[in-house]
């Protein structure tokens, strides 16, 4: 009995000196060296990480989101790192951010976004489902000719797409039923200028561009044709786009207009500004339904102060109140 308490009283300082060299060698270790994990990406050790959860965490969320472009769905990463636990001398400094760009760079970016699409054919692209929607529901509305034909999808790929608006989109892709009202419309021809008549469905529903009354109708005057629709107003009253698109000419026009600008909406269909005295908007300015462009006015050959409203389908005039509202 006497040498088995002698044995164990042994086996203990044993253990009690093996623990306290152990406490002594790591605390002489890591006065001298630090963990940290060594990184293998591509079969090739590529630095070295201080914090192994944090930098897969954000690979991980580069993965599933991209970097800062929202209309990323994804990023396809053929392959993923790999850690190993290391001790180097803490002089040695680690690489995180740069281990990062080196992953990332080799991803592919899959965009998301959504087709409008005819008979199965993709048409236009938008950027929300909620887009392509409202798109489909106002080419319902205005019974466009394909409006049974029309359906929305999304798409995952690896090239964005240029994204058109919701009212562009109804413009482009409106197809005119031909009606009893639309046709004996389309009989009242009234000529202005270089092929001007009066009613054309353009799938756009354009406002009155100021709150005036008209002076001067669209037609026949003093023996020429007038090409658009006068509304008499003070010089400073606010001019409106009459619908959204892309201002191509703000400035002065030599040939009657004054000072004068020109939206274009798209497909060829155009609307004028003429006789402003003050231009708000410049050449290549996407301008929404509303925005003020232009204030009123009694420049070119005017004869007082007011607005010449024009709508043009492929540089022919359209009687402009067939279209505001």
């Amino acid at each position: 009995m006497r040498r088995l308490l002698i044995g164990l009283r042994a086996s203990i300082k044993l253990i009690a000196l093996f623990a306290v060299s152990s406490i002594v060698i790591i605390t002489i270790i890591m006065s001298v060296y630090k963990p940290i994990y060594s990184v293998t990406f591509k079969g090739e050790m590529i630095g070295y990480c201080k914090n192994k959860a944090a930098l897969q965490k954000k690979i991980e969320n580069y993965r599933e989101h991209g970097a800062e472009d929202e209309d990323v769905a994804f990023v396809q990463l053929d392959e993923i790192p790999s850690y190993q636990l290391c001790f180097l001398k803490k002089g040695i400094e680690t690489n995180d951010d740069e281990i990062y760009e080196e992953i990332t760079s080799t991803g592919v970016p899959y965009y998301t976004y959504y087709a409008v699409a005819v008979s199965g054919e993709d048409k236009a692209y938008v950027k929300t489902s909620s887009e392509a929607d409202q798109i489909i529901k106002k080419l319902e509305e205005k019974d466009s000719k394909n409006a049974r034909y029309l359906s929305q999808r999304q798409i995952y790929a690896k090239e964005k797409q240029e994204y058109v608006s919701v009212e562009t989109a109804v413009v482009q892709l409106y197809e005119n039923k031909i009606t009893p009202e639309i046709a004996r419309n389309m009989g009242r021809v009234t000529r202005a200028g270089n092929g001007g008549t009066s009613y054309k469905e353009v799938g756009i529903q354009f406002i009155k561009p100021i709150k005036a009354g008209i002076t001067s109708r669209f037609g026949s005057r003093w023996g020429t044709n007038h090409k658009g629709t006068d509304y008499g107003a003070p010089t400073g009253t606010i001019i409106k786009a009459a619908a959204e698109g892309t201002v191509t000419f703000s400035g002065w026009n030599s040939g009657g207009f004054g000072y004068l600008v020109i939206i274009s909406h798209g497909n060829g269909i155009q609307t004028y500004y003429g006789h402003c005295s003050e231009l708000d908007c410049k050449v290549g300015d996407y301008v929404y339904q509303g925005d003020v462009i232009a204030k009123v006015g009694n420049t070119g050959d005017s004869y007082g102060s007011h607005l010449h409203f024009e709508i043009r389908v492929n540089d022919i005039a359209y009687n402009p109140e067939y279209y505001v509202k």
